[in-house]
């Protein structure tokens, strides 16, 4: 039985390189990743072209030209406190935007794992941890700071007992 689902991405060059999660696409079929542009009209049918589970990123491509491009910081200048914006789809919303800050940095919580569950020990963590919200769909999506530079890749969230509050962004110079 085939699933569907959905995630958020980064263009990150001008001719149609995207980042997203390894997890957005990892049990995609040839031919099978749909790229939705904002305005939802333009569609592409993009090539996945290389997976990292150890970072749970992936890099896909679509045929495209001068597509706009996002500008990419350092993510070794982000500090504790300093105001950043989420932005994805989650819950096949398109184009939200979440605001927070960066309540830790460098974070490892020890979740990147197999695709059998077993821990990843070569799973590399390093994660911004923030408060601005990160839910289903915005995986893959840009954790941006106040300048408009994408600092981090969304990546997932941690919820127990109720708790929110508690995402975490790969940041952009692992990437």
């Amino acid at each position: 039985q085939k699933s569907q689902g959905s995630g958020s991405g980064v263009i990150v060059t001008a001719d149609g390189y995207i980042v997203t999660n390894n997890h957005v696409v990892e049990d995609a079929d040839e031919g099978g990743i749909e790229v939705r542009m904002q305005n939802e009209k333009t569609r592409y049918t993009a090539k996945l072209i290389g997976t990292d589970p150890t970072t749970d990123l992936a890099v896909i491509k679509i045929d495209a030209k001068s597509l706009p491009v996002i500008a990419l910081g350092n993510s070794d200048n982000v500090q504790v406190g300093e105001w950043v914006l989420a932005i994805g789809n989650p819950l096949t919303l398109t184009s939200t935007v979440t605001a927070g800050i960066v309540s830790a940095i460098g974070r490892n919580i020890d979740i990147i794992r197999e695709s059998d569950g077993r821990r990843n020990s070569y799973g590399i963590e390093n994660f911004i941890q923030t408060d601005a919200a990160i839910n289903p769909g915005n995986s893959g999506g840009p954790l941006i700071k106040s300048k408009g530079e994408v600092i981090g890749i969304n990546t997932l969230k941690l919820v127990c007992n109720g708790t929110e509050g508690l995402g975490f962004a790969i940041t952009i110079n692992d990437v």
